[in-house]
This record gives structure tokens, sequence and C-alpha cells, in this order.
């Protein structure tokens, strides 16, 4: 019967796929990071200016 077989996984697919989560997981969390650092600045200095930003 077609579409009842049990894939099989292959050990660099798996490898690829987890690399690819792994890269994700550290680009959240460091782009959570960076806006944390810096947003308040940059939106301070995106609405009051030159004056504002030091």
């Amino acid at each position: 019967m077609s579409g009842l077989e049990i894939p099989t996984w292959d050990p660099e697919t798996a490898m690829l796929i987890g690399a690819i989560l792994l890269e994700a997981i550290v680009l959240y969390v460091g782009y959570g990071g960076i806006e944390r650092l810096f947003g308040p600045r940059f939106m301070r200095l995106l609405i009051g200016g030159e004056e504002d930003a030091q």
C-alpha cells in the first residue's frame, strides 16, 4: 500500500535539523538580549532626536 510505509531517518538529515533548530534558538535568545540592551536607547533616539540620545 502506498503511503503507509514507515519513514527512515538518515543521520545526516537528523543532524541538519538539529543544527537548524539550535541556530534558531541561539538567534532568538541573542536578538532578545540585544533588544533588551539597546532597545530603550534606540527608541529614545528615534522618538526624541539627538539631544535625548546622550
